[in-house]
Protein backbone atom coordinates (compact mmCIF):
# COMPACT_ATOMS: atom_id res chain seq x y z
CA UNK A 1 0.00 0.00 0.00
CA UNK A 2 2.59 2.29 1.15
CA UNK A 3 4.70 0.96 -2.30
CA UNK A 4 1.65 2.39 -4.33
CA UNK A 5 0.92 5.99 -2.66
CA UNK A 6 4.90 6.40 -3.08
CA UNK A 7 4.98 5.70 -6.61
CA UNK A 8 1.62 6.54 -7.70
CA UNK A 9 -0.59 8.29 -5.68
CA UNK A 10 2.43 10.99 -4.29
CA UNK A 11 3.36 11.59 -7.89
CA UNK A 12 0.24 12.73 -9.29
CA UNK A 13 -0.46 15.02 -6.45
CA UNK A 14 2.39 16.76 -4.72
CA UNK A 15 2.55 19.34 -7.72
CA UNK A 16 -1.10 20.16 -7.61
CA UNK A 17 -1.01 20.71 -3.33
CA UNK A 18 2.29 22.69 -4.29
CA UNK A 19 0.74 25.13 -6.53
CA UNK A 20 -2.97 25.28 -4.10
CA UNK A 21 -0.46 26.22 -1.44
CA UNK A 22 1.39 28.78 -3.77
CA UNK A 23 -1.76 30.54 -4.62
CA UNK A 24 -3.09 30.53 -0.74
CA UNK A 25 0.29 32.16 0.31
CA UNK A 26 0.18 34.71 -3.04
CA UNK A 27 -3.46 35.65 -1.55
CA UNK A 28 -2.62 36.09 1.75
CA UNK A 29 0.58 37.96 0.59
CA UNK A 30 -1.63 40.01 -1.67
CA UNK A 31 -4.10 40.56 1.80
CA UNK A 32 -1.03 41.51 3.80
CA UNK A 33 0.38 44.33 0.80
CA UNK A 34 3.69 42.43 -0.23
CA UNK A 35 1.76 40.71 -3.19
CA UNK A 36 3.58 42.75 -5.82
CA UNK A 37 6.40 41.94 -4.27
CA UNK A 38 6.63 38.66 -4.39
CA UNK A 39 4.67 37.56 -7.07
CA UNK A 40 8.00 37.59 -9.52
CA UNK A 41 9.79 35.74 -6.88
CA UNK A 42 8.52 31.85 -7.02
CA UNK A 43 10.09 31.33 -10.45
CA UNK A 44 13.21 32.38 -8.95
CA UNK A 45 12.75 30.29 -5.94
CA UNK A 46 11.57 26.94 -8.28
CA UNK A 47 15.16 27.50 -9.54
CA UNK A 48 17.23 27.77 -7.16
CA UNK A 49 15.23 24.63 -5.27
CA UNK A 50 15.85 22.65 -8.42
CA UNK A 51 19.49 23.21 -8.89
CA UNK A 52 19.87 22.50 -5.24
CA UNK A 53 18.01 18.96 -5.34
CA UNK A 54 19.69 18.68 -8.78
CA UNK A 55 23.42 19.65 -6.85
CA UNK A 56 22.53 17.17 -3.62
CA UNK A 57 21.66 13.68 -6.64
CA UNK A 58 25.01 15.02 -8.13
CA UNK A 59 26.71 14.26 -4.76
CA UNK A 60 24.64 11.26 -4.06
CA UNK A 61 25.44 9.69 -7.14
CA UNK A 62 29.16 10.73 -7.19
CA UNK A 63 30.11 9.98 -3.40
CA UNK A 64 27.98 6.56 -3.09
CA UNK A 65 29.03 5.52 -6.89
CA UNK A 66 25.44 4.21 -7.73
CA UNK A 67 25.61 3.34 -11.23
CA UNK A 68 28.91 1.51 -11.32
CA UNK A 69 29.54 -1.98 -12.24
CA UNK A 70 31.26 -4.42 -10.29
CA UNK A 71 34.02 -5.85 -12.81
CA UNK A 72 34.61 -9.09 -10.42
CA UNK A 73 30.80 -10.51 -11.50
CA UNK A 74 28.57 -10.56 -14.03
CA UNK A 75 24.93 -11.72 -14.55
CA UNK A 76 24.35 -14.99 -16.76
CA UNK A 77 20.80 -14.53 -18.11
CA UNK A 78 18.07 -18.12 -18.17
CA UNK A 79 19.49 -20.29 -20.34
CA UNK A 80 19.42 -24.71 -21.17
CA UNK A 81 21.65 -26.99 -21.01
CA UNK A 82 20.65 -30.87 -22.13
CA UNK A 83 16.68 -29.70 -22.01
CA UNK A 84 17.38 -28.43 -18.82
CA UNK A 85 16.14 -24.46 -17.91
CA UNK A 86 19.15 -22.98 -15.91
CA UNK A 87 17.89 -19.77 -14.02
CA UNK A 88 19.47 -16.72 -14.31
CA UNK A 89 22.62 -15.57 -11.87
CA UNK A 90 25.47 -13.66 -11.00
CA UNK A 91 28.78 -15.46 -11.91
CA UNK A 92 32.34 -14.55 -10.41
CA UNK A 93 34.67 -13.52 -12.21
CA UNK A 94 35.48 -11.37 -15.65
CA UNK A 95 32.20 -11.22 -18.32
CA UNK A 96 32.56 -13.72 -21.58
CA UNK A 97 31.35 -10.83 -23.88
CA UNK A 98 33.45 -8.12 -23.26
Amino acid sequence: MIRAFLTVVLPLVLPTALYVLWVVSMRRAAAAGVGELLRGLPWLWLGIAGFALLAGVLVLVLSFGFGRSDDSAHYVPPHTVNGQIVPGHVAPGPAADR
